[in-house]
Parts: structure tokens; C-alpha cells; sequence
């Protein structure tokens, strides 16, 4: 599956619909008071190279959800690389499991070898315009460059203007060995029996062109075609990959790729017109320079690796690298991955609740057989379809069965990823996506805890042996479950209400609320499970998902404050096993303690000991979900909607004195815009997509002003709490600022706080 022309337009075209409107203050950035200049606000953003960068987590990176590139140095030569690789090239064996026969199968890269030896260069990756620039200094002249991967086509372009001494300058295609990158030797985690690489890769020419046909042993295959242009003085290196199973169809289209690309001035017209639209649809500011390109760059990043219909991120993103991980991981990952779309309002790039809809069938196969009739379950690891196939020590993950060892019995994650998919409902208050997508999962989710839990001795419900992840001890009643069996049955309960379905198994889900046997905890909080206590260094924070992020013990329930404080504590006291989103859950766990200081301080151990040159992270291998999930904490301290209340600034360092926001989507599907200035909000706007209730906790302080787009009040009363509850209909939008207050509600980036080295290596 290429690119679909769907997938291209429809980020664009919601853009160009959201300016299109026109009607509503919250649907057009010029009538919301937008004063950005979004290609200065964003080159403050640039990451810059003066040094060659050396690996994948030092250099550029290109992608737009299917095609990736990452550029770094040949190692041992005179040579940059362009890595060519694909989220849907994967091997097509299920024998061999997710992580050998189904595995994402890297592809190969190019090499640009100048005449001399290179000397220095000076890159820019221009966020704004999804595109790499800048020079080679060689000691034979120069090499200028641009780069980009086309966010509408299966297309790296890479134009090359060479000085006099430099025009003999080659690309290089090398490719790579169609297996496992989880086979290699360095990850001492050998192959199943019976299992071979692929065949050699056939080099072909095809006229101007030239194809390296990868075949496939389980049928099919990947292509990859390039062709070089020369047009004046700049010559562009044209290059794409196209993927077919069973069929073997990839070469024609390959091929029509390259020979149709146009010169890249003329390709980067639509390109940055999808680019600029995306950026557009939300807006953020802060006066900590480097933090705030972060989270920039993390938006760039998340649209380089994903789209509605491309795969669900694997590990890497669509830039696979030698990994033990080549498979999509479903027990932390995911959900991880994809936390910062809703807030900053890029719902467009939802993979999950699209695949998790699309390849639902599949999920029953994952449970035993004994379950498959009314239950579902989703594994460790699959490919891009949602497959596992062979499921054993060696190949893959299977689901499990609580109370049985072998396999391990890790049955939680297809219901933390529909607390994804929930997410998005929340934030859009799409009905067809309940209804059809996360209610029928849901119910089979949950009822296969139903087949486990029986009432103990003390009358309540318990669960036998599982498996939280990653601790590597089975226990009962273990908190990671107990906390998703609570979240789908609450959830399923108010589904249900809000479809209007009576449902047989209702009465089954509120005697589990009612009877479940409380969370297991000891003097140093939450443990792993019943008899076995959090007890050593551990990077998951798979035993406080009722905290955070399913919100179902909070710190606005003063009986439970004490009991977050130690397990927070407790857990990252233990050094030696932690690992960065270790922080970015501390950071989101402080925030919703209304702790700013502290979660800016876990955010800032984040960037110093994990976040790589480029914003990339690694562990034994490189992996992509901890940086993406660092711009979802920042989100966490300065808005939260959990609860049916919108928690303006909850958990804002004193340094952030000044923020700016604009169209950050809520829960209820409101888009929330702000001003913060010297320490105190100035005034909000809400916009309501869906007329849902409108509860508000501004952070305002005084009697307050709560008017219309045209000055005109609003409806509104203060609950007992201090809140404000706005009567705001589908499509209306409230302004509320301190009485007697005349704000100004242009949006403009605020002052930095100091001077920040950019990232990447200057």
C-alpha cells in the first residue's frame, strides 16, 4: 500500500478547512488573534549541524509515516549516508513470529561520495519546511544540498549544486540483507529453527533508471528505484521505495515514482503547503527556548513517523536501524508514542484506533482458544497488520493466560491500547468511533478478565498470576491489571449509556466495580502485585496506571495523596534500571500533583542524561517513544481535561512566566486558546466542537468577565469547587478574563527566557 492520495490531501485539506471556515473565532488563527510569523517562530526551532554527525541519534531525519531517511556519516569512509527504509517493508513469515518472520526488514541507503576529503559542513534541518539544507566543504570545493522526503509520495529528493572541483561527486546505493535486524549476532537473541534470509537483492536498469528488486521467500517483495536528474548547475538524486504482498507489483510503481518527480522547487510546493497547514493547527510558547524547540521538534518528528493509515510506529519509527526491536511493541510504546496528538490537535495522525478498526478480527486469534468466542487480546509484539504468528520464547509474545506461567500471561495491553483510542474519542466526541471501534473491543478486552476472576475469601474479586510489565515477576492482582479491568468497566458503563445499548453483560461490569479487590500496596506504596512489592530498580511504571495515565486514583482525592507521594517517590528512588520515559511519567505524575517545579526538574534529567543530539533516544537500540512522550508532560503541566473539568496552567514552573496558547484540544472536543503574562492568566477562549458540558478551572483570579466572540455574556455560575461551567452549544466559543480587565487576545510567541544552543550538533 502506497501512499493513498486520501492520506496525502486529508492533512492538508483539514488544514485549508480549518482557515476555510471562517465563521468561528476558534476555527481561523487570523480571526483568533494568530501574530505569528511561523517562519521565524519556527527557525528558533532548527536543528543545526557544524559537526558530522556520526550515528542515527545525531543526524537529520526525513520521513512523512512510511518512507524514512536518517543522514549521518559512512562509518570508516569519505562518505555520508542516506538511509532509504519503509514502515510497511516487512518479511511476510509467520512461522518465525513477530520478531523474525514478520519483522520489518531494513532496505538499504545511499552513500554521497565527494571528490575530496570532507572537511566541514553546515546543515540546517528547516522544521517549518520539512527540509534539510546546507553544504559539504571538501577538500576539493563544495557540495550544496537540499533534502526532503515528500509528505505526499513514496519520494526522497535529494539536489546536489557541486562546486568546479566537486562535480565528479557519486551516489551509491548499498543494499542491505533482507532479515531480521533481531538476528544479528550483537543482540545474542539467535533465530528460530528452519529460519533463512531472503534472496539476494536483484539490481536491474530500467532505462534512465535503476531498480533493486528485493524478493521475498512467503511471496511478494520491496523495490527500490532511483534515478539522477541533472537540470543547470543542480543535480537531484531520485529515489523510492514501494512494498507488495503477495503480488509483485512493486517495481512499475517504484519506477513512476522517480521518472514523475518534478524539479524539487516545483515538489516542494504541495510539500510545505501540508507542512505549514499541520504546524498551524495548534500553537504553543513558553520562555524555555530549548525546551519549547523540543517540543517542536517532537511535532515534526511525529509527523515524519506517522499517519492516519500508515503502520502504527514500530520501535523505531519508519527509520529501522540495526534493533533487538523490529516489531511494533504494544506493552508501553504505542500508547506513548501517540499521547501528544490530542493536545496539540493532530488527531489526523491516529495509526491506533485505525488499525486497531481495521484489523480488529485479528485480535480474537490472539487469546486461546478456549476464549476466542466472546474475548480479545493484542500481544506483546506484532507486525503492521496486528499479527503475531508463531507466538513462543524465541519469535514472538503471546497474550497468555492469567494464572499459567508459560507463556507469560501479559494480558493488559490491548486495553491500554484502547484507552488510546478512548483518548480520541474524548478529544473529538466521535459517536461512530464508540460505536464501532472502541465499545465491541472494549467488551471483549474486558470479558477476558471475565473468564479469570473469582471471589476470594474475603467476598471480593480477585485476579490470578499476570504479568506487569516489565518487572519480570508473574503476581495476582497485579495493580497494571487491576487498574485497566476498573478504567474498561467504567468505561464500557458510560459507552453503553451514551449509545443507548442495554447491554447483558452491564450488571456483570458494575458488580466488578463494586466487589474488584483493592490495589495491593505496602509502606512504600503500590506494588507490582498481591505478595510482591516494588522492591527494585524498574523503568515501567506498569503498577501505577490507576494514577496515571487512566486517572482513576488522583491527587483531588485527598484520601489517596499520601499513597501517590510514596509510589512516586519510591519508584524512581531506585537508580540503575531507569530509563527516560521512567522521567517523562514522573514529570506527568507531578504534573497532576500540581507540582511544576517538579516535573520541569524531571524533564530537565530527561534532556540531560537520555534525549540524544537530535531529540532521538536509545536504549539497547534505538527506540522513539520516550521523546514523543516528553512533549505530552509538557502538555500534561499546562493543560489537563481529565475528569470532565479543563485545568487551565495546572503545573507551571515560576520560570514560565509567560505562555501562549492556542487551539489546544480538549477533552469534550473543545479548543482551548490563552494568554499567561508575569505569572498570572490574562484570559481563555473555548471553542466547542461537539456541545459537550463546559467545566472550567481557569486559574483566573477575581470576579470574572465571560463573553461571546462579540463581547456579548455568556451564560455561566461558579460550582461550589471555585470552577466555572459555561453554557456553550456546538460550534460557540467563551472568552473569560478578570472583570474590568481589557485583554489583549492576539497570540503571539512570548520573550525567551535566555539564550539555548539549538539542537542537533552546532
Amino acid at each position: 500500500m502506497d501512499i493513498s492520495r486520501r492520506t496525502v490531501l486529508g492533512g492538508a485539506l483539514a488544514g485549508i478547512a480549518a482557515g476555510a471556515v471562517g465563521l468561528s473565532p476558534a476555527s481561523s488563527a487570523e480571526m483568533s488573534g494568530d501574530s505569528v510569523d511561523w517562519a521565524g517562530f519556527l527557525a528558533t526551532a532548527d536543528l543545526r549541524w557544524r559537526r558530522m554527525p556520526k550515528t542515527w541519534y545525531e543526524g537529520p531525519f526525513l520521513g512523512n509515516g512510511f518512507l524514512g531517511s536518517g543522514i549521518y556519516a559512512e562509518p570508516g569512509r569519505n562518505a555520508v549516508r542516506f538511509n532509504v527504509q519503509h514502515s510497511q517493508v516487512q518479511d511476510h513469515r509467520p512461522q518465525f513470529g513477530s520478531l523474525f518472520g514478520l519483522a520489518r526488514l531494513p532496505i538499504g541507503y545511499f552513500t554521497l561520495e565527494p571528490v575530496g576529503a570532507i572537511t566541514g559542513l553546515d546543515w540546517r534541518l528547516d522544521v517549518w519546511n520539512a527540509e534539510l539544507t546546507g553544504t559539504i566543504t571538501t577538500a576539493a570545493g563544495s557540495l550544496e544540498l537540499r533534502a526532503i522526503v515528500h509528505t505526499g509520495q513514496s519520494l526522497l529528493a535529494v539536489e546536489v549544486r557541486p562546486s568546479e572541483g566537486e562535480r565528479g561527486f557519486q551516489w551509491v546505493f548499498h543494499p542491505a540483507k533482507a532479515i531480521s535486524p533481531r538476528a544479528d549476532p550483537v543482540w545474542k537473541k539467535p533465530p528460530p529453527d528452519g529460519y533463512a534470509e531472503n534472496p539476494p537483492v536483484q539490481l536491474q536498469q530500467a532505462g534512465d533508471a535503476r531498480l533493486a528488486v528485493q524478493p521475498l521467500l512467503a511471496g511478494g517483495e520491496h523495490v527500490t528505484a532511483w534515478r539522477e536528474v541533472t537540470r543547470g548547475s543542480a543535480q537531484t538524486l531520485y529515489t523510492s521505495v514501494a512494498w507488495s504482498h503477495p503480488e509483485k507489483t512493486s517495481a512499475a510503481r517504484a519506477l513512476h515514482t522517480v521518472r514523475r518527480a518534478s524539479a524539487l522547487d516545483v515538489l516542494t510546493w504541495d510539500h510545505r503547503r501540508w507542512w505549514h497547514d499541520y504546524y498551524r493547527r495548534s500553537f504553543l510558547s513558553i520562555p524555555d527556548t530549548r525546551l519549547q524547540s523540543f517540543y517542536w521538534i517532537q511535532l515534526y518528528k511525529v509527523a515524519s513517523a506517522a499517519r492516519r493509515e500508515a503502520p502504527v510506529m514500530a520501535t523505531s519509527g519508519p527509520w529501522l536501524e540495526n534493533t533487538p526491536w523490529p516489531a511494533t511493541w504494544w506493552n508501553l510504546n504505542v500508547q506513548l508514542e501517540y499521547w501528544l496528538i490530542q493536545g496539540s490537535n493532530h488527531l489526523e495522525l491516529d495509526a491506533v484506533s485505525y488499525a486497531l478498526g481495521k484489523y480488529r478480527d485479528r485480535l480474537t486469534s490472539q487469546v486461546a482458544k478456549p476464549y476466542q468466542a466472546d474475548s480479545a487480546g493484542i500481544p506483546r509484539t506484532t507486525d503492521m497488520t496486528l499479527l503475531n504468528g508463531l507466538a513462543d520464547s524465541t519469535s514472538g509474545y503471546p497474550v497468555g493466560i492469567p494464572g499459567q506461567d508459560t507463556p507469560t500471561p501479559e494480558v493488559g495491553n490491548l486495553t491500554w491500547a484502547l484507552h488510546n483510542v478512548w483518548l480520541t474519542y474524548r478529544h473529538t466526541m466521535d459517536r461512530q468511533l464508540l460505536r464501532d471501534t472502541l465499545f465491541p473491543l472494549l467488551r471483549k478486552a474486558i470479558n477476558y478478565y471475565l473468564h479469570f476472576l473469582a471471589p476470594g475469601p474475603d467476598g471480593r474479586l480477585h485476579l490470578p498470576a499476570t504479568f506487569s510489565p516489565e518487572y519480570g515477576v508473574n503476581a495476582p492482582d497485579t495493580n497494571y491489571d487491576l487498574a485497566l479491568i476498573r478504567w474498561g468497566c467504567k468505561t464500557l458503563l458510560d459507552t453503553a449509556r451514551e449509545l443507548r445499548i442495554a447491554d447483558p453483560l452491564a450488571g456483570k461490569w458494575q458488580q466488578v466495580l463494586a466487589t474488584l479487590t483493592d490495589y495491593p500496596a505496602d509502606e512504600n506504596g503500590y506494588m507490582i502485585g498481591a505478595g510482591v512489592p516494588f522492591a527494585k530498580s524498574h523503568r515501567h511504571y506498569s503498577h501505577l496506571l490507576q494514577i496515571y495515565p487512566l486517572y482513576e486514583i488522583t491527587w483531588e482525592q485527598p484520601e489517596h495523596r499520601e499513597i501517590i507521594e510514596t509510589s512516586l517517590d519510591h519508584w524512581v528512588g531506585f537508580e540503575g534500571a531507569l530509563q527516560g520515559y521512567t522521567f517523562t511519567g514522573a514529570a506527568s505524575i507531578s504534573a497532576q500533583m500540581l507540582r511544576g517545579e517538579k516535573a520541569a526538574y524531571y524533564l530537565g534529567e530527561l534532556q540531560k542524561r537520555y534525549i540524544q543530539p537530535n531529540t532521538m533516544y536509545k536504549e539497547s537500540g534505538p527506540v522513539i517513544e520516550t521523546p514523543l512522550s516528553a512533549a505530552k508532560s509538557m502538555q500534561d503541566m499546562l493543560v489537563q481535561s481529565w475528569g470532565g473539568v479543563i485545568r487551565l496552567f495546572p503545573a507551571v514552573p515560576d520560570a514560565w512566566g509567560d505562555i501562549a496558547l492556542r487551539d489546544f484540544r480538549t477533552e469534550g472536543a473543545f479548543l482551548l486558546s490563552a494568554s499567561r503574562s508575569g505569572g498570572k492568566t490574562r484570559w481563555l477562549k473555548v471553542h466547542s466542537e461537539a456541545g459537550a458540558p463546559c467545566v472550567l478551572r481557569p486559574g483566573i483570579e477575581g470576579d470574572l468577565t465571560v463573553t461571546d466572540a462579540y463581547g456579548r455574556p455568556r451564560r455561566w455560575r461558579r460550582l461550589s469547587n471555585g470552577d466555572v461551567q459555561i453554557d456553550l452549544g456546538r460550534g460557540q466559543d467563551a472568552y473569560v478574563y478578570r472583570r474590568g480587565d481589557r485583554p489583549d487576545f492576539t497570540i503571539r510567541p512570548v520573550a525567551p527566557g535566555g539564550a539555548s544552543d539549538p539542537w542537533g550538533m552546532p
